[in-house]
């Protein structure tokens, strides 16, 4: 199973990312804006990204977009 980590500001954008892996079997860990990490912590990682950001085992997947993306590559 694969283990995936959110980097969220609780956006609707970042609850829709938790359902959406989820719904397709993948655990993760959300860290949260304020609470885990600062705003310039997150774009000093991140550049000019949009909340949220998702990295899958040890790759760094992007946003929700490119999540749907990565799992309709995943699943051909």
């Amino acid at each position: 199973m694969k283990q995936a980590v959110i980097y969220s500001n609780k956006s609707q954008e970042c609850e829709r990312v938790e359902s959406f892996l989820e719904s397709i079997d993948v655990s993760y860990q959300t860290y949260y804006l304020d609470k885990d990490f600062t705003d310039n912590q997150f774009y000093s990682e991140f550049g000019n990204a949009q909340y949220p950001q998702i990295a899958i085992g040890i790759k760094h997947i992007g946003g929700l977009k490119e999540v749907l993306n990565w799992n309709m590559v995943r699943e051909s």
